[in-house]
């Protein structure tokens, strides 16, 4: 089977951010678009990424191969001709992004609050 794969206008770069050990939230009812943390990046282009009261460093590696970033679309085209029962279905893929390089934070998370106030 050929499946056609269309260049959307520009396409998007983005970057895997890997993690290393796990990373814990509370899950609500819309968790798909939560914030997680705040990214940034120095003068030098060292990534911080900041989630809550850490802090981590990392370094932007260049991926050997380059990943690309799919979005499916399925139409059900029917054939009136030859019967309702008959149906084809068109599948095209569309280039969402193109993932180049990769943020590593493989050191422990460091703390940004020394002193925290005990409540009374």
């Amino acid at each position: 089977m050929i499946i056609p794969i269309k260049k959307n206008g520009v396409i998007e770069d983005w970057a895997i951010v890997d993690l290393q050990g796990d990373l814990k939230f509370e899950r609500t009812e819309n968790s798909n678009n939560q914030l997680i943390g705040d990214l940034h990046f120095t003068k030098a282009g060292i990534p911080i990424l900041i989630i809550g009261i850490h802090v981590l460093h990392g370094k932007e590696i260049s991926l050997e191969k380059p990943l690309i970033v799919l979005e499916r679309h399925r139409d059900n085209i029917r054939d009136e001709t030859i019967g309702e029962e008959d149906q084809t279905v068109k599948t095209e893929y569309t280039v969402k992004a193109i993932v180049r390089k990769k943020l590593l934070f493989k050191s422990r998370p460091k703390s940004i609050v020394t002193n925290i106030p005990k409540p009374c």
